[in-house]
C-alpha cells in the first residue's frame, strides 16, 4: 500500500531564506529563536512550560538535520535518528511570504505573479471598494478598515459592532480581507454572504483571500473567535497535486483549512476542528480512512495565528511540545510503503518586529515506512515536496519541481 500523510505545521520557519532581505526578514529564523529563548530560560511560564525546547520526536524524524539543511543548527538537544527518517530543507520562490502561496507551492504549483496588498494606511482600503462593499452587502457601515491583530481588532470594535451592526474589516501584510462579526447578533450565514459579496468586489485587485471570522460572547472580556472560520481564496491557476489525485479518482482529505486554501479545488473530503489538538485527532481519523493512492493534507493553525503572529514565544514553544508528544500516534498509523512527511509554508519568528509572516526556508521531516529514508538537502522549491508525493503515489511528474523520492526509496 502506498499512502501520503503530509503536516503543516502553519508558519515553522527555520530561517535562511536566501531573498530574506527583501522582504525585511533576514536573520529571522522561527525554530531557532524559539529553541534559543527556551535554552536561555527567556521562555518559561509557571504551569505552561520550562527548560530547553523538548521536541525528540520531531528531532528523530530529521529536524534538526532539517536545521542543518538551512544553513542553522538549534539549541535543541540531538537524539538518535530514526532509521527511515527523511531530512533537508526547502526554498521559496513563490512571490510571497502568504499561506495561499506556500501552500499550493507544496502542491507544486510555486505562484510567480505578485499578489494585490493594501498599504498601511488608516483607513487602509481604497474608498470606492469600502462604498461598494457598503451598497452591495447592505450595511450600516464598516468598522476597522486598517491593519490589526484579528484578537486585538475584536477587543477594541466588538461591542460598537454588536451595537451597530456594522462588521468589522481589517487586513495585514498578508493579501488578505478578514472581516470579524458576532455569529448570533449579525449572523454567521450573513457573514459568509458578506465574504462571498466582498471576494467578487476584490477580484480586480487580485487579493488571495477573504476570510470570515466569526465570534462569540458579550463583552470586551469575553469575546472569542470560533471555529467557523472560512478562507473564501482564489483558485490556483493550473491544476495542484491535489488536482491531479482528484482526477485520478484518489481521495484528497484536507485537514483544517486545506479546502479553503485551495478554492475546495482538488480536495475530496474537508475535515475541520478548533485547535491543534483536536486538528491531530481529525488527522489520525483521516489516516485511518485513507486507501491505497491517497493523501491525508493537514493544516495545524495555531503556531501562526495564536502564537506567531502574537509573539508569544513560550506559548509556540509549548504547542511544538504539545504536537511533538502526538507523532507517535501517527507514527503507529503507517504500514508499509506509507510516507509521511512535515513541513510548513513560510515563517512567523515570534521573537521578530511587528506581526507578520517572515520570510525563511521551511523544514521538510518526516518517515518514509519500509524504505531507507535519508538526506534530501537543500531544495531550491518547495514544489519539490508536492513532486515526491506525486511520484509515491504513482503519478506522472508535473511541470514544477523535482521529485527526491529515488533519494529516499
Amino acid at each position: 500500500m502506498s499512502r501520503a500523510f503530509l503536516f503543516v505545521l502553519d508558519s515553522f520557519g527555520i530561517g535562511g531564506a536566501g531573498d530574506a532581505a527583501r522582504f525585511g526578514d533576514a536573520g529571522s529564523n522561527t525554530f531557532g529563536h524559539i529553541a534559543e529563548e527556551c535554552a536561555s530560560g527567556r521562555a518559561d511560564v509557571a504551569g505552561l512550560r520550562s527548560g530547553p525546547l523538548h521536541i525528540p520526536n520531531m528531532m528523530s524524524l530529521g529536524l534538526g538535520r532539517a536545521s542543518l539543511a538551512a544553513g542553522h543548527e538549534a539549541a535543541v538537544d540531538a537524539v538518535t535518528l530514526r532509521p527511515a527518517a527523511v531530512y533537508g530543507a526547502a526554498e521559496e520562490v513563490s512571490s510571497g511570504k502568504d499561506t495561499p502561496s506556500g501552500h499550493w507551492e507544496i502542491a507544486a504549483l510555486p505562484v510567480p505573479f505578485d499578489w494585490g496588498y493594501f498599504p498601511q494606511t488608516t483607513p487602509t482600503f481604497p474608498a470606492s471598494l469600502t462604498e461598494a462593499i457598503i451598497r452591495e452587502a447592505d450595511l450600516p457601515g464598516i468598522l476597522g478598515d486598517c491593519h490589526a491583530s484579528g484578537t486585538v481588532i475584536i477587543e477594541k470594535y466588538g461591542e460598537e459592532h454588536i451595537r451597530t451592526g456594522k462588521p468589522i474589516l481589517y487586513t495585514s501584510a498578508d493579501s488578505v480581507i478578514q472581516i470579524a462579526a458576532h455569529e448570533t447578533h449579525f449572523g454567521l450565514e450573513r457573514l459568509y454572504e458578506l465574504c462571498l459579496t466582498t471576494r467578487r468586489l476584490v477580484d480586480p485587485l487580485n487579493i488571495g483571500r477573504v476570510i470570515a471570522r466569526p465570534f462569540v460572547g458579550e463583552s470586551t472580556a469575553t469575546f472569542e473567535r470560533t471555529a467557523n472560520r472560512r478562507d473564501f481564496a482564489v483558485p490556483p491557476p493550473e491544476p495542484t497535486l491535489l488536482d491531479r489525485l482528484a482526477a485520478r479518482g484518489s481521495k484528497v482529505i484536507g485537514v483544517g483549512k486545506i479546502g479553503d486554501i485551495f478554492a475546495h479545488r482538488g480536495v475530496t473530503e474537508v475535515r475541520k476542528a478548533a485547535g491543534n489538538m483536536a486538528l491531530f485527532d481529525v488527522a489520525l481519523s483521516a489516516m485511518r480512512d485513507a486507501g491505497d493512492g491517497d493523501l491525508v493534507f493537514a493544516n495545524f493553525v495555531d503556531f501562526d495565528t495564536l502564537y506567531g503572529h502574537r509573539r508569544d514565544v513560550a506559548g509556540y514553544a509549548a504547542a511544538l511540545e504539545a504536537f511533538d508528544r502526538r507523532l507517535p500516534e501517527a507514527l503507529a498509523l503507517l504500514m508499509p510503503g506509507d510516507l509521511l512527511l512535515l513541513t510548513a509554508d513560510h515563517g512567523c519568528d515570534p521573537t521578530w518586529t511587528g506581526t507578520d509572516h517572515t520570510r525563511e526556508r521551511v523544514p521538510i521531516f518526516g518517515f518514509a515506512a519500509a524504505l531507507p529514508g535519508g538526506d534530501v538537502g537543500l531544495r531550491p522549491t518547495y514544489a519539490d515536496i508536492g513532486e515526491t508525493i506525486a511520484e509515491h503515489l504513482g503519478l506522472p511528474a508535473g511541470r514544477h519541481g523535482a521529485s527526491f523520492y529515488r533519494t529516499i526509496a
